[in-house]
Order: structure tokens, then sequence, then C-alpha cells
């Protein structure tokens, strides 16, 4: 069930029936007490007490600005939020979401309580009695009191504490002051946060500018000077974030938290309601990626049969989860409806839609990628060297594959004992001879950047070292791995994975897709696109995978285009040709200027 469906999602009205539409089915899922939202079964870290009321407080990202935006729409949810309100923070109700401790996922969950004081006052204090406002502050004023993650956790604090000075209760100036230079410091360059340890991802968008925006509309006259460099950074980061998406509305699967979904664009939401322009975007080209963001994603199957939203990314799919990812965690992507905080008569929300068409080629060294695009910006593909992170599920498939795609997005593995269970698309996977395990680049030891290239030296294994050269040549890119063991190695390296198609009107093992296995080549091509991978020099043959059922972000059962190779002990030279296209359009040979890149590599190799 898409509870979205025919909705053409053009104007502020359209996008105020998307809010209803999708809110509708959860008031269904509401606990009795409505302080809690239970849409699902599967679990996170935290217990399921505390997931329900992650629920239940992540739908306020749209509720809130609803309410900010004057939508009478708004009305008959806010009656039944506020009850979950009154009696989440009530300690002699049964539903009380109870006391938190150090690093606790409740304090993620105060921050849009936060926002709701800062800019609904009248509905989150005024409307309370004064044992119900009473009961809030002290719930909310728990997070003061505990430490947290010194990363974009610290926004939540900061969220609650001037959500306390707009209603006049008591400030922790200690805490405030403390968060506010802790997110000062992450603060790196070229509109880019780092989030702890090292990561520069989406929680930079999301998290950083998304909060820095909000802190904006509500400390401007107060703390001029710092809401000054906030509104900077995300003019910098603009231009810079809007060549992750292309002209279908599709944003870049890269990173961890890739459920929160058309969160993506969250962050144009959040300039529009700061009131923030861009001299490098317009008013209209922010509506459209906004807009058309959520086109595409609410046109996905991304719903569960009660049109609820699942976990996952372009369908329901645990595999890809992290583990706190709960059944409700998707409703993080509700902050994109943060636009309807801004009034109809804002200029957002008045200029025509305006497509957005960023460089061919731009690098980005902050986040380590090179992102380019054909010339209809049909698809954006990013080259990196590696971002890696820890803690989390698929680091490595999250960060550290060679290339990802808005068309193709990426696949994760479910086991690394066969090519099919590891679905190593845009990897090269190495395993040593006789054993069981492949593995892929893992971070760096070291790399380079630049407009036309990436290099960088990674380890597989013990005793086994890559140096992996990218070059990038408009829908081509050629990649030259200088492997250098003490042992024997298996290899494989994969193009992008593609849709498996239906065979007939029944499934089988099949595609109706034309396959490519020969001894120079691997390519699929078909109704959802054209993935081709060339041998130049040092493979045995080509491939093509059936991969593992769910490992891929979008589609749910691919086939993978694949090289072969064997490395005795030393060292050994691979240099491949891959191909990509969003249409099913199969080059009849290498053109020219790639075959020269590739021969140009191979002399490289026999000069030194």
């Amino acid at each position: 069930m898409n509870p979205v469906k025919n909705n053409p999602l053009r104007t502020r009205e359209d996008l105020i029936r998307a809010a209803v539409q999708m809110m509708t089915p959860l008031r269904e899922c509401l606990t009795p007490g409505k302080a809690r939202m239970i849409v699902g079964e599967g679990s996170a870290h935290y217990p399921e007490d505390v997931a329900g009321m992650e629920g239940w407080s992540r739908v306020l990202w749209a509720l809130v600005p609803m309410l900010v935006g004057k939508c009478p729409e708004a009305e008959p949810f806010w009656a039944l939020w506020k009850e979950g309100l009154i009696h989440g923070t009530d300690p002699a109700h049964a539903e009380y979401w109870g006391d938190i401790h150090d690093s606790d996922q409740r304090m993620v969950e105060m921050a849009v309580l936060g926002v709701g004081l800062c800019f609904a006052p009248e509905r989150f204090w005024q409307e309370l009695t004064p044992p119900q406002r009473e009961n809030l502050y002290a719930w909310l004023n728990q997070i003061n009191r505990y430490d947290m993650p010194k990363n974009n956790w610290r926004f939540f604090r900061i969220l609650v504490n001037i959500g306390f000075r707009k209603v006049g209760c008591p400030v922790s100036a200690e805490r405030l002051k403390e968060d506010l230079d802790m997110m000062e410091s992450h603060y790196v360059g070229d509109g880019w946060y780092f989030d702890y340890p090292t990561k520069r991802d989406y929680y930079t968008i999301w998290g950083f500018h998304f909060y820095s925006l909000v802190y904006t509309a509500a400390m401007g006259g107060e703390d001029p000077e710092r809401c000054e460099r906030m509104r900077q950074r995300a003019r910098i980061i603009a231009p810079r974030f809007a060549c992750w998406f292309d002209r279908e509305g599709r944003a870049l699967p890269y990173g961890r938290s890739l459920t929160y979904r058309f969160c993506q664009s969250s962050f144009w939401a959040a300039m529009a309601f700061a009131g923030v322009e861009s001299p490098d975007i317009s008013w209209g080209q922010m509506k459209h990626l906004l807009l058309g963001n959520l086109r595409w994603w609410l046109g996905m199957p991304i719903f569960d049969r009660g049109g609820a939203l699942t976990v996952g990314y372009g369908y329901p799919n645990l595999c890809a989860a992290e583990g706190y990812n709960a059944p409700g965690s998707p409703y993080w992507a509700m902050k994109t409806f943060f636009a309807l905080a801004v009034p109809a008569d804002h200029p957002f929300w008045q200029a025509e839609e305006e497509p957005c068409a960023p460089t061919a080629r731009f690098l980005d060294e902050q986040v380590r990628l090179l992102l380019t695009r054909d010339p209809e910006n049909r698809q954006v593909v990013a080259y990196t060297a590696g971002n890696h992170a820890w803690e989390h599920m698929h680091e490595d498939e999250k960060y550290e594959k060679f290339a990802y795609s808005t068309h193709f997005a990426f696949s994760v593995t479910k086991e690394a004992t066969t090519l099919n269970k590891g679905a190593f698309d845009s990897m090269l996977a190495v395993k040593r001879q006789g054993r069981d395990l492949w593995h892929v680049r893992s971070g760096c030891e070291s790399f380079t950047l630049s407009e036309d290239r990436i290099a960088c030296t990674w380890s597989p294994l013990e005793g086994a070292l890559v140096d992996t050269e990218i070059i990038p040549i408009g829908m081509w890119h050629v990649r030259k791995h200088r492997i250098r063991s003490s042992f024997p190695l298996e290899l494989a390296e994969g193009a992008f994975s593609v849709r498996k198609d239906w065979a007939g009107d029944r499934p089988c093992d099949r595609v109706s897709s034309a396959l490519i296995q020969e001894s120079d080549r691997a390519a699929v091509h078909g109704a959802f696109g054209t993935s081709a991978i060339y041998a130049i020099q040092g493979y045995s043959g080509g491939e093509v995978i059936h991969t593992e059922p769910n490992t891929n972000l979008i589609w749910p059962r691919c086939v993978l285009p694949m090289l072969r190779a064997e490395a005795a002990p030393g060292e050994t030279i691979l240099i491949c040709a891959v191909f990509t296209d969003t249409e099913d359009r199969m080059p009849d040979q290498i053109p020219e200027e790639v075959r020269k890149i590739c021969q140009g590599l191979s002399a490289s190799v026999r000069g030194s």
C-alpha cells in the first residue's frame, strides 16, 4: 500500500496532503495512551518501549512544521500526539517514557520537542496545564544531567535548551556553551562538518546543517555572529550537495543510515525555513531538489501493507540496516516536511521548479569523492578513495566501493564465502587461494585525489597490498590495480549490479536482459540499464553473477558482471574498463579515448 499514490507533489498543498496521507495510517499504530507508535516487529539495540517512543516522536518532524505553518490539517493529529506528550512525560502514567541514562536513545527524540517549544510554544507549552508543563520540563531536563556522544547528538541538547529559553524555563548555560563549542570544533571547511570520529556523509547535511539552520531561525537575534557563520557554511555546502542529485530526483546512495530515505532533501527545507538564500542555487532549484527527491522516493515500494514506512532503502530490507534502526526509525525522513513551516508567500513556494544541473565533474576533497554525471544528468557516479567508517553495519560497502551510482545504487554482503553472496559490485574482491573468505577494501593506507583520477593504497589481508588507480572518462571509468602478495590469490572485479528481469510471467533463474560472458568482458544490458566490464590486462575471463536476493539497495534481485583473475606470489597488474548507462545502450567497442588511457597505463607498467 502506498498512501501517497497519485499525489503529484508539485505545490505546498500537495506536500500538506502527502504529510496527511503518510500520517493517517499511523493513528492505528498508536498505543492506548498515545505515547508510543508501534509500526513493526523488528528490533534495535535499545528496548522496544524506547523504540515506540522514537516512532512517536519522529512523526513530529512533519507535525511541528504543519503547526508552525498554520496548516488546519494538522489539528486532528495534534490532538492525538498532544495526548501522547502529556502521558509520556507523566511519571504516574502507565506510558511514561521513563528515566534516561548516558547516551540514551531518548536524547535523540527530545530534539523535536525542543523545536516545538521554540517555534510552536502556544501548542507545546501554553496549551498544557501547569503540572503538565512541570512534567514536560522535568523529563526533558534529564538531557542536561547525562553524558552523550561527541557527535551530532550534541545538537539535540542544544535544541532542548533553546526551547527552554523560548518558554522561560531554566537553561543549562554550561551545557549549551559546551555543546555549541563542540559543534563548532567539528567544522573542517568547505561547508563540511565531520561526525565522530571522522565520518563525513549525510550526517553533515541532515544533522549538522539541518540543526544549525533551525538554530539560526530561533537564535538569529540572540547569537548573531554564530548564526551568520552557520548560514554561510550552508551557502557553501549547497552547490556541493546539489552535485549528489540527478535529474530524476535521486540522491547518491552512500554511507550509513540510508533507511532515512528522503531525509536526503531535508537540507533544502531547512534552507527555506531559515531564509538562507544561496548565490549558486536558486529558490526554484532548491524547490526542485526537494520535491524531485520526494517524488522519486514516494513512488518506490517503501511502505508496508498498512501504509507505514519500512526499514530498508528502495524496498523493505533489514539486511542493509544499522543496529539503531527500529521499525519507527525511518520516520526521521519526515524532517523534509519542514518545508511546511515555510509560508505560502515565501519565494521558495512562489518560485517555479527549476532543474539544477551542476558541473559534469566535481572534486570534493573533504568527503573524498570525485562526482561525475552524464551530459543529460540521468545518473551521478561518485568515485571514492575510501572514507573508512567503523562501528556500524556494512561499513566497507557503504563507504569503500570504488564507485557509487544514483541509478544502480550498491549492494551489501550477506556472506563473504561466495561471489553471489558477497555481491561485490564496484569492488575488487581478493582471497587467498584455497581459503574460504573474500576480502575487499576496508580503509586506505594512503590516497591522492585530483580532478581526473583517484589513487589509493590498501591491504585486503595481511601479506597483500594493492595500489589502485581510478580514472573516469564520461560514462566509462578505468581501473588499474598493482597487487603485491607473498602468496597466491584469487581475484574478482565487479561492475555495477543490474536489476534482474522476470522471464515470461513467472519468476525463474533466467533474465530477459542480455547477458554477455566472454573471455575479455562481462556485461548485462536491458530495460534497467547497462553495466559492462572489459578486461584490458591480467584477467582470465568474464562472468555474470546472480547475486543473493536483497543485497542491492534498490533492486531485490540482481545480476552482476565480473572479471576473474589469479595472482601468483610477487607482483600482478590488472587493468579494466567499466561502462555504465541508465538505458539499454551496449557499446560496440571501447572508445578510442578510453583505450588510449588503458594503453598508457599498460605502457607505464612496462616502463617501470
